[in-house]
């Protein structure tokens, strides 16, 4: 398939996954008002985070902004997911070269996945990405630092839940180990 057809197919997965069935997710650890605050896990962010090593810095930008502003459509957010996103794909690069033993050029044709990075270094380029996330689009919800314990369980909480979400995502919709599923049927 097509890099720029499967990624729009990613695309629209993850947007659908986000909008239908996480945003009508409102977790809460307890019942209590003044408990644990209510939050919502993000798998959307995993679209910049997938997309192939040599996408051009400004392609990805527009990619995550595009992203954000769609599911600013659908939550009514005014363009704080909008904002989140440009920020971690305007770091993407960085980070990737921060975490990636060779030049990100000697990786033509690939994307950040557990087989290119192995399990560590994906895991730290995730969790890294969607806590800068969260610290974003948080804080300009919040809009205050006023209670910042509460902030920062907002962002402990949805950040763990994204995570786990995203492995999942990862676990469920890539082959890991990459050897191609034989065709014959025993």
């Amino acid at each position: 398939m097509n890099v720029l057809v499967k990624n729009i197919v990613r695309f629209v997965i993850i947007l659908l996954i986000q909008v239908l069935i996480l945003n009508k997710i409102s977790l809460q650890w307890w019942s209590q008002p003044t408990g644990f605050p209510v939050f919502v896990p993000y798998l959307y962010p995993l679209f910049i985070l997938l997309l192939p090593f040599e996408t051009p810095v400004a392609l990805v930008l527009v990619a995550g902004f595009l992203c954000g502003i769609s599911v600013d459509a659908f939550m009514n957010t005014a363009g704080m997911h909008a904002f989140a996103m440009v920020l971690i794909a305007y770091f993407r690069i960085n980070v990737l070269n921060a975490i990636m033993p060779k030049n990100l050029t000697e990786y033509a044709g690939q994307s950040p996945s557990v087989k290119n990075m192995g399990w560590l270094p994906f895991l730290v380029y995730v969790a890294f990405m969607i806590v800068m996330h969260h610290i974003a689009f948080f804080t300009l919800e919040l809009w205050s630092l006023g209670n910042i314990g509460y902030l920062l369980l907002k962002i402990l909480a949805s950040g763990l839940t994204s995570i786990l979400m995203i492995l999942a995502y990862v676990l469920l919709f890539t082959n890991p180990t990459g050897y191609k599923r034989s065709q014959s049927s025993y």
